[in-house]
């Protein structure tokens, strides 16, 4: 499977466990305040390394999970609270997805 930029999704992956992001990157990348992200951590929405905000460091994937967070708080009006049952409920579907994909089933 490809994507958008014809790379394979496994490439796509890869790149996103390599990145290492600081709040600030995070931030200046969903275009949000720090307190934004801040209060993604405290619902756990996004799961940091360090032990303190000056600290700490994102993987690629909490890009893409910040931007849906937010995205649905804004697009469709969800509470924060909202936001992290429907991405854990996402993460849910599509590791059911990928128990389905390896017995052969889709």
């Amino acid at each position: 499977m490809t994507n958008e930029n014809n790379l394979p999704q496994d490439a796509i992956c890869i790149l996103e466990e390599q990145i290492q992001l600081t709040l600030t990157d995070l931030c200046c990348a969903c275009a949000v305040h720090t307190e934004q992200i801040i209060e993604l951590v405290d619902v756990g929405v996004l799961e940091p390394l360090g032990g303190e905000p000056a600290q700490w460091r994102f993987g690629g994937a909490s890009l893409h999970r910040a931007r849906m967070a937010l995205r649905l708080q804004r697009d469709l009006e969800i509470n924060l609270a909202g936001a992290a049952l429907a991405l854990e409920l996402l993460d849910e579907i599509e590791s059911l997805r990928m128990r389905l994909r390896a017995t052969g089933g889709g």
